[in-house]
This record gives C-alpha cells, sequence and structure tokens, in this order.
C-alpha cells in the first residue's frame, strides 16, 4: 500500500510556482516639474480552487470528478507532501477512476482512515501564516466526544459563527482527528487572599503597578492638557491631537531626554465593554470581577512586560487582569487558545469543531482563520457559547498586551503653554468592520485615545491623565535628525505629524529656514489634511500637498517623481537628509521605488545601481525611513 500511496516527489519538485505638479521654490537651483508616472496597482486576490473530497461507493469505485487543473493550483501551493496520494497523474481519461486493487484489499473504512476522509485540508499553504499548522508535531489523539449516531453536525446559529466562516466541509462525526495540539498546561492560578487582606485598585485609570513596560522605572500618569480633533467630518480616517503635560515627569537618566522626532509610550488598556462582556462570556460575576484574588505564576515575566523571567504572587484583580494584561483583540487565534477553548466546551459539537480546528485534518481551515480578519477572544466565546473556560488557564493562552508607541509632532524643546513642558502627538483611529455585532472595532491604543478625546471634548471632562512613559528617544527619526544641512520630509497621513516638530527646530535657526521642503500625501486635503497652517511660516513656502481621492488625484510618491530635481539635490547635498514617514504598505513601497526612479533618471543609474545607491544612503543616516 506504501508503494501506491507515495507521493511522486521527483515529479512534484519540478513543478515551479507562478510567477503635473508644480514644484517647490528651491534657493538658487533652477527645478523644472516632471511628468508624473503611472501608480502601480496592488495585486489582487489569488485564486482559490475546491477540491471535492472522494466519496465511497458500494462498489468501492473513488468517484472523482475531473479536477485536473484545479489539483495543478493546489500542487504549485503544496509546501510539502502530505497526502499519500498521487496528484502528479494528468493524464486524462473518460472512464471513471478505479481505486487500486491494493486499496480495495484493505476495505473501506480503512480506506477513509488513510485519507483522513478529506482531501483538501491536508494542503500546506504556499504562504505560512505563523500560527505552527505547517509543522506537524507527535501525533495526540483526542477521545471521541460521546454524541449520537448521526454524523450530521449541529453547527451554532449565532452570527459570531457564521462569521467564522469556518471550511467544514470535511467533518462529521466519523471523521478521525490526529495530530490534535496537546492541552497546554495551567501555568498561572488564581486563589483566594488570606483573610483581612486589603487592595486599592486603580484600573479605571491606571495600570497595576506591576506593569513595567519601562523597567526599572514605574508608568508615569501624565496630565492631558489639551486635546481636539484634526480632521473634519467625513474624513476617511479619524485623527485627534493631544497636548501632555510631561512638566513632573522624573528624571530617569541623565542626559536622557525628550528629543525631536522621538516617541513615548503610552499603555492602553482595553475597552471597559469588552472586558466586562468577556466576564459576562465566562459566567465570571460581578462580585468576582472586582474582588482581591492572589496570582500565582510558574515563571516567565508575565503579566510584567518587561519583568524578570521568575515566578510570581501578586495580590490583583481579575479585572485588572483581564484590562492591563493580556491582548483580547489584536492577535490570530493560536491553536493552543483554541485546544483550551475545546477542553472547557459542554456541547460535543462545538468541542468537535474546535478540536478539528487544532488537528491535521483541520489545517487548511485553520490557516483560513488566522491569514482572515483578525478574531477577537469575544467573538470566539461568543460562537461557541457552551465554552467557559476558567480565567487563569484562558489567561496562560493570551498573548501579553504591549504598549503602543507614538511620534511626537513637535519640538519637545519648544511650548506654546507658560510654565508648563508639553509633549504633542497625534493620534489615527485605526478602524474595522464588526461583521458579527453592532459598530466596529478600532485598535487598543486608538480606541483608548479616541475615547478620552471625546470625554474632553463632549463631557467636558478635566483632570484626564493617560499612563505614559519616556519612550523611543534613540529611534532612526530622532538619532538621525540635524540642525543644519537641507532636509526633505516624506510623509502620507498621520506620517507627516513628527515633520511638524522637525520643522519647529528648523526655523529656530535663521540659516535653515530656505533648507526644508515637506511633501504630505492626503486623501482629500479639505477634510483630512493634518495641521494645515501649524508649520510656522507660510505652507507654501515649505510643503507641497498631494490629494488622492479629490482634484489630480496624486499619491505622494508621483510628487516624489515631480520633484525629482529636488530629491536629487538634497541627497547628494553635504549634510543633506531624506526622511520618509507613513505605512509600509503602499506608501512606503511607493515612495523608495519612486526614489529609485529619480536616481535611475538623474543619475543615469541602472535599477540595481539606484537600489543599491539608496541603501548605501540609508547606511551613512542619509536616507531615513521609518514606516509601520
Amino acid at each position: 500500500m506504501a508503494d501506491v500511496l507515495q507521493i511522486n516527489r521527483n515529479h512534484l519538485s519540478k513543478l515551479s510556482p507562478p510567477q503635473s505638479p508644480r514644484p517647490l521654490h528651491l534657493t538658487h537651483h533652477n527645478i523644472r516639474p516632471m511628468s508624473p508616472s503611472v501608480i502601480p496597482e496592488e495585486p489582487k486576490g489569488i485564486p482559490q480552487a475546491e477540491v471535492v473530497a472522494p466519496t465511497l461507493k458500494k462498489d468501492l469505485t473513488l468517484d472523482t470528478k475531473d479536477t485536473e487543473a484545479e489539483v495543478d493550483v493546489l500542487i504549485q501551493k503544496m509546501k510539502a507532501p502530505i497526502l499519500g496520494i498521487d496528484f502528479t497523474h494528468y493524464g486524462k481519461t473518460e472512464k471513471p477512476k478505479k481505486a487500486p486493487v491494493q486499496l480495495l484489499n484493505i476495505g473501506a473504512e480503512k480506506l477513509l482512515h488513510e485519507l483522513d476522509d478529506s482531501s483538501a485540508t491536508n494542503l500546506i499553504q504556499g504562504k505560512c501564516c505563523g500560527g505552527g499548522c505547517c509543522r506537524l508535531g507527535p501525533s495526540s489523539e483526542v477521545p471521541t466526544p460521546t454524541r449520537s449516531p448521526s454524523e450530521v453536525l449541529d453547527l451554532p446559529t449565532n452570527d459570531a459563527f457564521k462569521d467564522l466562516n469556518l471550511k467544514l466541509t470535511p467533518l462529521s462525526s466519523r471523521s478521525r482527528l490526529s495530530n490534535t495540539t496537546p492541552l497546554p498546561l495551567k501555568t498561572i492560578s488564581l486563589e483566594p487572599v488570606s483573610s483581612g487582606t486589603t487592595h486599592v485598585s486603580t484600573v479605571d485609570t491606571h495600570p497595576p503597578k506591576f506593569v513595567t513596560p519601562h523597567p526599572p522605572y514605574g508608568i508615569f500618569s501624565a496630565k492631558i492638557f489639551d486635546t481636539r480633533e484634526l480632521t473634519k467630518e467625513n474624513a476617511e480616517k479619524r485623527t485627534y491631537h493631544f497636548d501632555i503635560d510631561v512638566t513632573d515627569y522624573p528624571e530617569e537618566v541623565e542626559g536622557v531626554d525628550f528629543r525631536v522626532g522621538g516617541a513615548i509610550g503610552i499603555q492602553a488598556p482595553n475597552h471597559p465593554e469588552t472586558v466586562d462582556s468577556i466576564f459576562s462570556l465566562l459566567g465570571v460575576s460581578k462580585a468576582e470581577r472586582d474582588e482581591p484574588v492572589l496570582l500565582k505564576t510558574e515563571g516567565g515575566r508575565w503579566p510584567t512586560i518587561w519583568g524578570e523571567e521568575e515566578a510570581r504572587s501578586l495580590v490583583t484583580t481579575r479585572r485588572e487582569l483581564l484590562t492591563w494584561t493580556v491582548d483580547v483583540q489584536s492577535y490570530a487565534p493560536t491553536k493552543n487558545l483554541l485546544r483550551v477553548l475545546a477542553e472547557y466546551c459542554t456541547d460535543e459539537d462545538q468541542k468537535t469543531i474546535l478540536l478539528y480546528l487544532c488537528s491535521k485534518q483541520g489545517q487548511a481551515a485553520f490557516c483560513e482563520l488566522r491569514t482572515g480578519p483578525y478574531v477577537t477572544l469575544e467573538q470566539l466565546l461568543t460562537a461557541f457559547p457552551s465554552c467557559k473556560p476558567p480565567l487563569d488557564h484562558l489567561l496562560c493562552n493570551l498573548q501579553t498586551l504591549m504598549p503602543r508607541f507614538y511620534s511626537l509632532s513637535n519640538d519637545p524643546h519648544f511650548s506654546r503653554h507658560e510654565h508648563r513642558r508639553i509633549v504633542e502627538i497625534a493620534v489615527s483611529v485605526h478602524e474595522s468592520e464588526n461583521r458579527w455585532k453592532a459598530g466596529n472595532r478600532t485598535g487598543v491604543g486608538s480606541g483608548y485615545f479616541e475615547r478620552v478625546a471625546r470625554n474632553m471634548i463632549d463631557n467636558g471632562a478635566t483632570n484626564v491623565t493617560v499612563p505614559m512613559f519616556r519612550g523611543l528617544m534613540a529611534n532612526p527619526l530622532a538619532k538621525e535628525f540635524i540642525a543644519d544641512g537641507p532636509m526633505l520630509l516624506i510623509g502620507a497621513g498621520v506620517g507627516i505629524a513628527p515633520f511638524r516638530g522637525f520643522v519647529q527646530r528648523r526655523l529656530q535657526n535663521a540659516n535653515c529656514v530656505n533648507k526644508v521642503w515637506v511633501l504630505q500625501g492626503v486623501r482629500d486635503s479639505l477634510v483630512d489634511e493634518l495641521y494645515h497652517g501649524e508649520w510656522g511660516v507660510s505652507d507654501e513656502e515649505i510643503k507641497k500637498v498631494v490629494e488622492s481621492r479629490r482634484g489630480t488625484k496624486k499619491y505622494v510618491q508621483d510628487e516624489v517623481r515631480a520633484q525629482a530635481d529636488l530629491v536629487w539635490f538634497v541627497i547628494n547635498s553635504l549634510d543633506g537628509r531624506v526622511f520618509v514617514c507613513g505605512s509600509s504598505k503602499g506608501m512606503g513601497e511607493g515612495v523608495e521605488q519612486a526614489l529609485c526612479d529619480v536616481a535611475v533618471e538623474k543619475g543615469r543609474l541602472s535599477a540595481s545601481e539606484a537600489k543599491e545607491f539608496w541603501k548605501k544612503k540609508k547606511e551613512g543616516g542619509q536616507y531615513i525611513a521609518e514606516t509601520w
């Protein structure tokens, strides 16, 4: 049988996978506008093929429809041969395909076991989703859930489950699951505190003291001095400006201070409504959520973020842990998490589905779950309502809630407020559609800042603080900023914010007034141009705004090509620097290609030489890109 099921590896190895703007004013230099280039479009979605699982008939003939073309596509996507089936025989025939004699002799039940009751779920995607599904570990057999003789699963009917869009076609009560992820160990425990123990919680405003993203220093409660919305109504993304008072920020390291182009860290919490929803789904009573408990860990850094790796015993509350220490929405679910959820399902069909996603047979479905829109913990618990794991076992298998970093949008040595030291940031709200319930989901950090802003703007709240620490003052933007030499600043969206501080600092030096230029990309300057009129000089003197949704409908990379003379002058000048800041997808890649095009045109270089040119400029600190 092994000879019949052996994949023709030699054959598989031979298969190869499918393969007119206004120029800015430049003193003493003649800059002529260049014609805009065609903007390259992003590749469209990769076509998918469906493979129908073979079904056994009474005469044991494998009824397989003619899917050679689809199989070709699937083979090209295979990372390694997993099925014991030769997909590489492409000879077409008018006759039904018969099972070989060797397979007929082993019986129908055993044949189904060899085929794993599926012909598609064992194929490995060419691109790893990062969930560990490409690595088959030692077999871990899971007891078959007790169920009725019916082989049809009773699927949940709620919207959260439907939105997961799980591919469960091969799954039935007859399915044998193998290589299932073992149940992760429970490495923490929540125990009652001794009588008389008191605990003062600041869960609504500040993280517990044991949360240390900036060791050995604590987190500073920084007062929001002022806030306003930078974008106007109907803007595609909402962006807010914050003035943060750091007058009383403690000195930590001598000589280390807030710098132009630097970034501060914010330890943002999970949304309070999401936290309460998860508690309700887990069956945790309102009284239990806020009562003191003794947290014991067996090792590692959690829940401190960057504390020492050691066992801990801490007094806290369940609400503090779920609010400040675990990320319940930013990461795709892991097999360990799904395995824990399966363990505590009281509904056998729901348990079977979750175990399937943790098995070899469910690899394809698991990959799709991870590579699609991120699924939150709240959605998973809603989709599988019979699943109510203990909080301590659940916390073991969630990602640590990490701090968010925000670039300064001002020169921190210059303040508009007398006797107060203010750092300024701009925050764009990252939003995604919630298809399974009303409303949209916002990012952890940006959603937190929007709640703070609306509370102050709409409700007139005062004395509002945010948990802050001095963050990255040696990042590329801050490290490579110098007070002299020509400077070209290229940014899109909120990526333009740190350049405002650059310009403020430059304008304090009379020798540098005519040596800084800004290329700003926006969708529509009427609603989402950030910091219009706030650059210290007339915007038209130093800045060119490019709109992608109205007017000439151009992207910032088009303006880079149009300002080829300026780009080439700056990068080849003594102490000249080109800075790029913004999203790496689209803008970052497009600007980098545009810079290479400028080098080809102005430097008469080949494409490869142009890439090498900018690589050396980056190594020399003249080309600085900060993208995310």
